[in-house]
Order: C-alpha cells, then sequence, then structure tokens
C-alpha cells in the first residue's frame, strides 16, 4: 500500500515539476515591434492599433482605465502583466472573474504556483494524483484546497455583514501584508495604490467554496456577498470619471459589467458619457452571439461604447498582450499620470 502511495506521490512531482514563470513586461522593449506592427496587417495592425490606444487613455488625464480579465491567463504567465499595470499608474480600477483574483492571483500570493503541462495528458491520470488542468498548466488541487480554507477562514474573522466583492478582496489585501508567502501579487499592489478589484461573479471560484464552508460554520453570523451594491460601486467610478477607457482581456460577465455601468448612471439621472475608449482582446466569435454577446461596434449601438476609438483584438490574449503592455511601460506616459485613487471614495 505505501508502495503504490509513493509511486502516486512521485508521479504527482513529475507532473508538477516545471513552473510556469510570469513575463516580466520592464524586461524588454516592445516600442520598435508594435511600432513595425502597425505597418504590417491582420491581426499586427490590430495589436499595434490597441497598442496606440492604449497610450491614448494613459495620456489622457481625464480617463478612468478600467482593466477587465476573463479566462486563465493569470495562471498561463500574465499575472505580473496585470500587477505591473496597477504598479505603474496604468490602470485605476479593475472589474474581473473571481478566478483570475482568487483561485489564480490569491492562490500563488499563499505560496502555491501553476506548473506547465499538456493538453494531451490523460485527465484521468490527473484526477488520480489531485491535478486540475486548465489547457497545458496543471494546479495541485490539494493547495487549491488550502486557498479555499484560507477564504473561509479570513470571512471567520471579519464582521458579520454585507461586503460587496471590492471589500471583501480588501480584507484579502490587509491579510496578505502579514501573510502572503509571495509578496507583490495583484492583490496587494492594488491594495497598496486604492485600486478597487471588482468581481461580480465572485462566489464562481475558490472564494464560493470558501464562504460556503465560513456560513456552515457560522449559520447565524456570517458574512454575505452584495452584488447589488458592488454595481452601484463601480457605477458610482463611472459617475466620477470625465471620461473612461477600458482594456478588456476575455469577455464575459466583467465585460458586459463594467460596460453598463453607462447604462446604469442613465437610469440614476446622471449625465455620463459612453467609454470613449476600449480594446478587448478575444478570440470569441460573434457571429454566434458569443463575443460576450457583442463586438465593441455593436456595443455603441446600447449607448455603453464610443465606437471612434475602440479597437477588437482577435487574438490569443497571452501572444499579444505582452507587447502592448511593454509598449506602453516604455513609452512611459504613465509617469505623467496622478492616481486616482478610488477605493477611497468608499
Amino acid at each position: 500500500m505505501s508502495d503504490n502511495k509513493n509511486q502516486s506521490n512521485n508521479r504527482k512531482s513529475d507532473l508538477l515539476s516545471k513552473e510556469v514563470k510570469h513575463i516580466d513586461i520592464t524586461s524588454f522593449d516592445a516600442r520598435k515591434i508594435i511600432s513595425s506592427m502597425e505597418k504590417m496587417s491582420f491581426v499586427s495592425r490590430e495589436t499595434a492599433n490597441a497598442a496606440n490606444i492604449y497610450n491614448e487613455m494613459i495620456k489622457d488625464k481625464d480617463c478612468t482605465i478600467f482593466l477587465t480579465l476573463a479566462g486563465s491567463t493569470s495562471a498561463a504567465g500574465c499575472m505580473h502583466i496585470y500587477r505591473d499595470l496597477v504598479k505603474y499608474n496604468m490602470v485605476d480600477a479593475i472589474v474581473a472573474t473571481g478566478a483570475s483574483i482568487i483561485d489564480m492571483d490569491f492562490f500563488e500570493a499563499l505560496g502555491f504556483k501553476h506548473y506547465q503541462g499538456s493538453q494531451y495528458q490523460d485527465d484521468t491520470e490527473l484526477r488520480n494524483n489531485y491535478v486540475d488542468r486548465i489547457y497545458d498548466t496543471y494546479i495541485d488541487e490539494e493547495e487549491l484546497q488550502m486557498c479555499d480554507k484560507t477564504i473561509g477562514e479570513i470571512a471567520d474573522q471579519l464582521e458579520p455583514k454585507s461586503y460587496t466583492s471590492r471589500e471583501f478582496i480588501k480584507e484579502i489585501g490587509k491579510y496578505l501584508k502579514s501573510n502572503a508567502k509571495k509578496r507583490d501579487s495583484l492583490i496587494e499592489v492594488a491594495y497598496d495604490n486604492n485600486v478597487p478589484i471588482f468581481c461580480p461573479a465572485f462566489t464562481d471560484s475558490s472564494a464560493g467554496f470558501g464562504l460556503v464552508m465560513h456560513q456552515e460554520r457560522n449559520p447565524k453570523n456570517h458574512i454575505t456577498i452584495d452584488s447589488i451594491r458592488e454595481f452601484r460601486e463601480l457605477t458610482e467610478i463611472k459617475i466620477k470619471s470625465k471620461g473612461s477607457g477600458l482594456f478588456m482581456i476575455g469577455g464575459g460577465v466583467p465585460k458586459n459589467f463594467i460596460q453598463d455601468t453607462v447604462i446604469c448612471a442613465e437610469l440614476l439621472g446622471k449625465d455620463v458619457d459612453m467609454h470613449k475608449y476600449a480594446i478587448q482582446i478575444t478570440v470569441a466569435d460573434s457571429r454566434d452571439g458569443a463575443c460576450s454577446s457583442s463586438t465593441l461596434k455593436e456595443a455603441s449601438s446600447w449607448g455603453k461604447v464610443d465606437i471612434a476609438k475602440e479597437q477588437m483584438v482577435f487574438a490569443e490574449a497571452t501572444s499579444v498582450l505582452p507587447l502592448i503592455a511593454s509598449d506602453a511601460y516604455h513609452k512611459g506616459e504613465w509617469k505623467n499620470r496622478e492616481r486616482k485613487n478610488f477605493s477611497k471614495i468608499f
């Protein structure tokens, strides 16, 4: 029996042996590549145009920049890009899936890793070894469950009341200041720089498992997540912004949530402009109603996005995002921006 267990442990160690290393946009200068791509066609020119629009957002002192995250690019090696966009003042607020923030960023802040694997691996063997797969990336399920439990333990220490995901993630930021095994996670850097993080589908992640365990332990005095109030909070940021731009990785709930703030503000009787700038990097196809329901041009018919400065980039995000982000970092327009500090308005 012990031999079988040792064999299983050895096999698991083999599967989880090659760490994903997150790309560092400060270590290379993509400006010449982006400049060359401007003179090309297809996705290259789309990418260059997106980079130029992003730099316009950064230069526009009245523009609030919203970063939206969906999909698994954080696990795949882009985690430090998002952190650096916050660190170097190129993002003012974040709307993300719970998985991007908790299962990936918080998970690594606890000292755990993502690993390179194969999309052709036998998934039954992975399950037998308690290894989860995201395409060609592996996660240790036992470590992910420790992440779930830690979320529940953080909730146990909080005053029992309703919290927005932004408020709860801020509490996670406080926790990481004293307990992080890996410093400078996205959550921690956002906490330090007053950049709010919203996860409108927060329970669809490790946070959901952890909060269920928290409520099971505390049936009468527990926290809850108020997604309606966070919609109001995010809309408040839009109302307080003279202009706004969207930098969207993937689509999903984060994309629609931030676009809907324009409509919500109007329904509240506030005079707000459509999002002036918009970039979306996606591989989704709009013909069947996918692409999170619409291209950016289609969104203009709903009064959400101005079509004057928008760019759809139909590419797998890990292949073009590092170029766009490195270009913006090295152009250095962020050095002239004042921080919005939106976390302080609540």
